[in-house]
């Protein structure tokens, strides 16, 4: 039985709980966290060995709540190993027509509650003098793209925040995953935020054409077990990111009008 300790967030759906399915066939040790308590509950007891699955209910705009739930996520089963920083919520609106409100929303979300609960988990791991934090980040956290604008921001706030945890901390053997999936077939965007924060409820055409959750989950467990820096999950859209560096101007035009709802 596999003894690494992996704490996920966003677990309760999509990638999360994709993440969670492929790591608990393998007999890992698992802390699961979200939001839907009784979720986390079902995929406990549906689980191949639910004695080595700790249910810890997180909400990421919760900062104060964060020393408590590391603390029990410690304790759950001795230390934890890896971080993998999935929680977070998508966006589908113009930039005229989204509030402060649902920017300040969705920055909190994806990059203040993931950065918190990683300093908060950092010094376990300085102690230990091991760890490793995978953040799924996006493709839009290399290139921004219509309609996901403060999506986009928050997903390159992390890219600096983390390319920055990872060159101060690599004495202590602390390892940095930066996971960038394109379009996988997830309600992401059924659960996007509107312009006035509520939820788009419709399903992308990308979207619903990408990449199964599963097959995402299988190379996102790949990528971490090699203790990758980074890497680009998905379809044709990942060359995208190529192009952007290469040729900026030609994506450029591209982007403008490419079908990304």
């Amino acid at each position: 039985m596999n003894q690494t300790v992996i704490w996920i967030t966003g677990a309760t759906s999509g990638i999360g709980e994709a993440v969670f399915r492929e790591y608990n066939k393998l007999d890992f040790k698992l802390i699961i966290s979200g939001r839907n308590s009784d979720k986390l509950d079902s995929l406990k007891g549906e689980s191949k060995n639910p004695e080595n699955v700790h249910v810890l209910p997180l909400d990421l705009t919760n900062p104060e709540s964060f020393p408590n739930k590391v603390s029990e996520a410690i304790k759950a089963f001795g230390r934890v190993d890896i971080l993998l920083n999935n929680g977070g919520i998508s966006q589908r609106s113009l930039i005229i027509d989204t509030s402060p409100e649902v920017d300040r929303r969705i920055i909190e979300v994806n990059f203040f509650g993931t950065i918190g609960l990683s300093k908060t988990l950092l010094p376990h791991f300085i102690e230990n003098k091991n760890g490793h934090f995978a953040v799924v980040s996006s493709l839009v956290g290399k290139f921004g793209s219509p309609y996901r604008s403060s999506y986009a921001a928050s997903k390159h706030a992390l890219h600096g925040f983390f390319d920055t945890l990872r060159a101060e901390y690599y004495k202590e053997n602390i390892a940095v995953t930066m996971i960038c999936p394109g379009f996988i077939r997830t309600s992401v965007s059924l659960n996007a935020l509107t312009g006035d924060g509520t939820p788009l409820q419709e399903m992308d055409d990308a979207q619903e054409k990408g990449m199964s959750p599963e097959v995402c989950a299988k190379k996102i467990v790949e990528a971490i077990s090699k203790r990758k820096e980074e890497v680009n999950i998905g379809g044709k859209e990942i060359y995208a990111v190529a192009l952007k560096r290469f040729f900026p101007l030609i994506f450029s035009r591209l982007i403008q009008t490419a079908k990304v709802r």
